[in-house]
């Protein structure tokens, strides 16, 4: 093995990505961040003793340029002796059912195939190649949006059997991977347009700053990543304790006790109805949390909007969070 796929292993051993005998499918799309890790996986097999196949998502939104990604993919998995899954989308369809954007809906449908493939045939692990780079513009993403502290942590090494491995890896040790090993790959034209804001930060705004501060924006990003991650885990543990010990913190039948909110700090009040929010299935902004805490410092009968989708009216000792359909 050369020095990144020992890389690879390291940190695959390291994160307990993967145990000697798992079943791993790789979700292969044909660039080269995808292509790059099925040729770590291939390398790494014969020491955790994995088994390996791939899946691939088109999503038919660039005519022929999809086909031909799934035509790659297939042929590439056919030459390795892998077996290969793939799934059709109407995805212009399938976000305006959702009402969704067309970048969430892919995501969406990509990550349900691949469960519905874990269930099915028995995977215990799916894995993406998203990369530092990856996790630079996720986070730079959501500053954007206004997260809070912890949703700046960026992506994770795993969430739930979803792995992760590649996320210490930088895309100049991929690019110079792909060129050793000489393994093809397909670009896709849709990534190099500034349409989207994720494109945009990825094409614009990232190269601008490391061309300012050399060598510095991926260590950063990825320390203050680790660090969010960590806090994210201890305020999980705090809040869980806390709603223990104060019922009214709870979102039980859809309401949350004003007196005990206003015993806690704002950090606390964000945070809690942060959690109500995502109980309820509604997006979660700083502004919408903001016009929560304002809520607390007026009178009953008063109502906020907590985004498009949910109301959240004073009613004597309680705020009640209320859906569109109520």
């Amino acid at each position: 093995m050369n020095a990144l796929e020992k890389k690879f292993l390291r940190e695959i051993r390291k994160a307990g990505l993967c145990l000697e005998g798992d079943r791993v499918l790789v979700a292969l799309s044909g660039g080269p961040d995808s292509m790059a890790m099925l040729a770590l996986f291939s390398a790494v097999q014969p020491v955790l003793h994995l088994g390996i196949a791939v899946a691939h998502c088109n999503f038919q939104l660039r005519a022929a340029e999809s086909d031909a990604d799934e035509a790659f993919v297939v042929s590439h998995a056919r030459a390795l002796g892998l077996e290969c899954h793939v799934e059709r989308f109407d995805t212009r369809q399938q976000a305006t059912l959702l009402k969704r954007s067309i970048e969430e809906t892919a995501r969406v449908l990509r990550y349900r195939y691949f469960e519905r493939l874990q269930l099915e045939l028995g995977y215990t692990a799916v894995a993406t190649g998203h990369h530092i780079s990856d996790n630079a513009e996720t986070m730079l993403f959501n500053l954007f949006r206004g997260v809070s502290l912890p949703g700046l942590k960026g992506i994770r090494a795993r969430n739930g059997r979803v792995i992760r491995p590649m996320l210490l890896i930088s895309k100049r040790d991929i690019s110079g991977y792909l060129k050793e090993r000489a393994i093809a790959f397909r670009t896709d034209s849709s990534n190099l347009a500034d349409d989207h804001d994720r494109n945009f930060i990825r094409n614009r705004i990232i190269p601008l700053i490391e061309e300012r501060f050399k060598g510095k924006l991926m260590v950063s990003l990825q320390r203050l990543s680790e660090q969010a991650g960590e806090l994210e885990l201890f305020l999980e543990l705090y809040f869980g304790r806390l709603i223990e010990q104060e019922p009214g913190l709870s979102l039980r039948e859809g309401t949350l006790e004003v007196d005990a909110l206003r015993r806690l700090s704002v950090f606390e009040q964000k945070e809690i109805f942060k959690r109500a929010l995502m109980e309820m299935g509604a997006p979660v902004d700083a502004q919408g949390l903001q016009k929560l805490v304002d809520l607390l410092g007026t009178q009953p009968g008063r109502v906020v909007m907590a985004g498009r989708q949910v109301r959240v009216l004073w009613k004597g000792k309680k705020l009640c969070f209320l859906s569109g359909e109520e």
